[in-house]
């Protein structure tokens, strides 16, 4: 199947907009031609350094502005760290991401911890994943460096209403932040969150910035908010499934290869909604008790649900031939 990154706004909305069941029979018979059905790529996701963010993102219980409850840690030592990555993958996992609630990187004594816990990470045989905020070309390169594998940094919305959840850093700065990535060979992760007040027109255009990147995201998260008391968005209405199947379905035949993840908001989500999401294109989850401060299914209840769905947890490094040498480890052979 040809990719395309030349998608425009009236061909996404055209997708976007047909009847919803219409769309996800679209969708699943893309996803049977480009994916593995069947094969879900389990994440997990640990805060090694939580709270106090500067940023006024107005979903986030990490903004220091914001009183939320969440209380404030320096970064987790590096040992509480290596074990959870450890207890991640003898859960299943295959992909560790490590979130710091920072603005940008700063080139200091932390960032070479967090370089520091991305090679022991990798020694694990892990996908190694950070979310860090902001970040330029020889931060970008470090962490290639190091060993890390993929990289998050979330559009959030559309262009347009942007300014609306977020005013402490620009759209371009986002976008500035995956060319960095991309430039340095790292697996581009973004994605955004809907139930922010945003339109549909809102969700069209996120999903058309990102199709329309010099190339797909490799991996493309989309989270229902999950609305935190003491957030300006605390009031917001739960998503539904049908908004969700939406997503999830023009993602994956706008982005046919793409990771497309089913991530915040699962759990309020029956299985039975979420086998639909599955259906629709997703083929990847974070699992554990947490994503960063907000519940999460555990892992008992993702093998739960892969043992009745008949889901099969995907490989790590599974885009690399076998036998390759990557981040110096040999690919595709870790389960």
């Amino acid at each position: 199947m040809t990719l395309r990154t030349d998608w425009t706004l009236d061909e996404v909305h055209a997708i976007y907009n047909q009847p919803v069941l219409e769309l996800v029979t679209q969708a699943a018979a893309i996803h049977a031609q480009t994916q593995a059905t069947g094969e879900v790529q389990v994440c997990t996701l640990l805060s090694v350094k939580t709270g106090g963010c500067p940023e006024d993102c107005a979903y986030c219980p990490q903004a220091a502005r914001y009183h939320t409850g969440v209380q404030a840690h320096k970064l987790l030592p590096d040992a509480e760290v290596l074990a959870s990555a450890q207890r991640a993958k003898d859960s299943g996992s295959t992909r560790f991401c490590m979130g710091a609630a920072w603005r940008e990187i700063r080139d200091n004594r932390d960032f070479d911890r967090v370089l520091g816990m991305v090679e022991q990470v990798n020694g694990l045989g892990l996908e190694v994943c950070c979310t860090l905020g902001m970040l330029n070309e020889y931060q970008a390169e470090r962490l290639k460096q190091a060993g890390l594998y993929a990289y998050n940094h979330n559009l959030d919305t559309s262009r347009e209403k942007y300014d609306d959840i977020i005013t402490t850093r620009t759209y371009d700065d986002r976008l500035n932040t995956l060319e960095h990535v991309r430039k340095a060979g790292i697996s581009v992760c973004s994605g955004g969150i809907i139930g922010l007040g945003e339109t549909d027109e809102d969700r069209i255009a996120m999903l058309h910035t990102l199709a329309t990147l010099p190339a797909h995201p490799e991996s493309v998260p989309v989270n229902a908010l999950v609305p935190v008391q003491g957030t300006p968005l605390a009031d917001q209405p739960r998503v539904s499934v049908w908004e969700m199947l939406r997503m999830i379905a023009t993602a994956r035949i706008l982005m046919p290869h793409t990771m497309v993840r089913l991530s915040a908001g699962r759990q309020e989500m029956p299985v039975t909604e979420q086998a639909l999401c599955f259906l629709a294109g997703a083929n990847s989850i974070f699992s554990g008790e947490k994503l960063l401060t907000t519940p999460n299914p555990d892992f008992d209840a993702d093998k739960q649900m892969f043992a009745l769905l008949g889901l099969k947890p995907r490989k790590s490094f599974k885009d690399v031939p076998e036998g390759a040498t990557v981040l110096g480890r040999t690919a595709a052979v870790e389960a």
